[in-house]
């Protein structure tokens, strides 16, 4: 596996594939899935968090069914940069990963792409935006949280911060 910085492994990621992006939570997975160009991401779905081999089924379903060539998590670190248990979940989640290579679709003499991406205040620019845009009722950013809303805009937010950098616009 190639896991890293994007900043670190941006020349080594797949290229004309699809990216996937994830907002790695205690109780749910946000996913956001790129375009083969790496231009744009758009929000996916969310999973519910249950156990890890059945987190690893989800994933591979949809790296097989869109042909994932890679994937983008949001790193979770703190406003000064430092990390926390945040940031262990995501580590150890991406360990963990690497006992499921059949399931995700990783083929044989194939390396998996992983990149971390800095997710600092994508919650809280979805949050805003969930507020001020989109009506699922009376408490919108907790009905969103609920409907699994807020965690594919936050994978989505994650994934095209760093398909912008991975592809400036011109």
């Amino acid at each position: 596996m190639i896991i890293g910085n994007l900043k670190d492994i941006a020349a080594q990621r797949p290229k004309n594939s699809r990216l996937l992006g994830v907002d790695l939570g205690a109780k749910t997975i946000g996913l956001a899935l790129s375009n083969e160009s790496q231009t744009l991401a758009t929000p996916l779905e969310t999973i519910k968090r249950t156990k890890f081999a059945r987190d690893m089924e989800a994933l591979g379903r949809i790296v097989r069914e869109f042909e994932v060539g890679g994937f983008v998590f949001g790193w979770p670190v703190h406003m000064d940069g430092s990390t926390g248990p945040a940031c262990e979940r995501v580590r150890s989640f991406i360990d963990e990963m690497q006992n499921y290579p059949q399931e995700l679709g990783t083929k044989p003499g194939t390396e998996l792409w992983i990149a971390l991406w800095d997710e600092r205040l994508s919650t809280a620019s979805v949050d805003r935006f969930v507020e001020s845009r989109v009506d699922i009722g009376k408490k919108s950013r907790r009905g969103a949280k609920a409907s699994g809303l807020t965690d594919k805009l936050a994978a989505q937010v994650i994934l095209q911060g760093a398909l912008d950098y991975l592809v400036p616009s011109t």
